[in-house]
């Protein structure tokens, strides 16, 4: 089972990470198997299935989305967790609300994240 230590210095690590625009920091937080579903991936890559597949496709997917937001910056609001997942619940540039639901494999690494916007 996750421990709350765990969450919190994933969660506060991924948000520095995504505030600094730090793509390799962000990356690091990613298991090479990741598969990933959002409506953005849907927006960004045209991809009806919103999802990309394996840490290579996800890095040049958030290339793109730090390109296209040149001001992103993420806001913690909540973070739960349960045995082997967390959800961060957050706030974008937009003050658009996000929830990203994270499998964490046995590595520590994200092998699976589910997206969720409120606009």
């Amino acid at each position: 089972m996750l421990t709350e230590k765990q969450v919190r210095q994933l969660a506060d690590h991924w948000i520095y990470a995504w505030n600094s625009h730090n793509l390799d920091e962000i990356m690091t937080h990613y298991d090479d198997a990741v598969v990933l579903v959002s409506p953005v991936a849907l927006k960004i890559l045209n991809v009806p299935s919103g999802m990309v597949n394996g840490k290579n496709a996800l890095k040049a997917y958030f290339a793109k989305g730090l390109e296209i937001y040149p001001d992103l910056k993420f806001e913690l609001i909540d973070l739960m967790w349960g045995v082997n997942s967390m959800m961060l619940y957050y706030k974008n540039q937009k003050g658009i609300k996000v929830g990203e639901f994270m499998e964490i494999g046995s590595t520590g690494k994200v092998l699976r994240v589910v997206a969720n916007y409120n606009g």
